[in-house]
């Protein structure tokens, strides 16, 4: 009895033990992976704090020699080189080229999912076909309509710039996690009187929440680190995003290593922030429509 009853616990060991191994290459490629895209993040933000000196004559990888830092380099960039304004410059383009698609995004996507009308599935069909003009192709006909429409030279052309051109992904992203929610949910809520708004602001936002994050965390990426278009449409010298900014100061300071590196890592700080404290949404929003309920 007793040799049976240590029969099942050695099986189960033996199991673990053969699951570990296999799945032992698998974390070394992802651990490899990992490390190859972190490394130069973790040099860029070690040179940013160097003095320049120190960065001129030794590697950032030195710095576990001789730990030396300072703060001159963001101080220097920051006010000398114009990257404070830009920084600035850069919320007032991201935050409502993030906010619009989103949610006009959202209105369209619940219509699509949950409200019928003629041509439904035919428009939708239409707006996914969009996702695959290129950006490039319409970018001097929206450069002309907006001088037309007189918002050429400021933060609106912009705006509507990003926001048409998310809109496709968000109403596909979103519509195919909205079709997944409980139908019996949605219908009692109609039952009861409520309103597709009402439906839409008390059962499909809140169950939608990893769906919603994760656009706005790709549409954030996204126009955050826009350069093409942030050339195009800011015709206004002090609306200028830091993406510009930077390429100002590759040219102007090509040499001066201690302000691109903390110019570069200030670029890139933010999106880093936001990217971390809604990554728990991120992956769920990834799986959005991918399996029915």
């Amino acid at each position: 009895m007793a040799a049976t009853a240590h029969e099942p616990e050695a099986e189960t060991r033996s199991a673990r033990i053969v699951g570990f191994l296999s799945r032992t290459p698998v974390h070394i490629a992802l651990i490899a992976l990992a490390v190859i895209w972190l490394v130069p993040t973790l040099g860029l933000a070690v040179t940013s704090f160097r003095p320049r000196p120190d960065i001129s004559s030794t590697g950032w990888w030195d710095v576990v020699k001789d730990p030396s830092f300072t703060l001159d380099n963001y101080g220097a960039v920051i006010n000398a080189a114009g990257m404070g304004h830009a920084f600035l410059n850069s919320l007032f383009i991201t935050i409502p080229s993030t906010l619009i698609p989103l949610a006009v995004g959202s209105l369209a996507a619940f219509a699509f999912a949950w409200i019928r009308f003629p041509l439904r599935d035919t428009i939708f069909l239409t707006l996914v076909a969009l996702m695959v003009v290129p950006i490039q192709t319409s970018l001097v006909p929206l450069l002309k309509l907006f001088r037309t429409m007189g918002v050429a030279d400021s933060y609106a052309g912009i705006w509507l710039a990003h926001s048409a051109f998310g809109l496709p992904l968000a109403i596909f992203l979103l519509r195919n996690f909205f079709i997944t929610l409980p139908r019996d949910l949605v219908e009692a809520a109609r039952i009861d009187g409520a309103s597709n708004l009402s439906v839409f602001r008390r059962i499909v936002v809140p169950l939608s929440v990893p769906a919603i994050a994760s656009y706005g965390i790709f549409q954030f990426l996204w126009v955050w680190n826009d350069l093409l278009m942030a050339l195009i449409f800011v015709q206004n010298p002090n609306q200028r995003p830091m993406t510009l900014k930077i390429n100002d100061l590759l040219s102007t300071y090509g040499q001066e290593w201690n302000l691109l590196s903390s110019g570069a890592f200030l670029l890139m700080i933010l999106p880093l922030v936001v990217f971390f404290s809604l990554q728990r949404y991120f992956v769920q929003g990834l799986l959005a429509g991918s399996v029915k309920s």
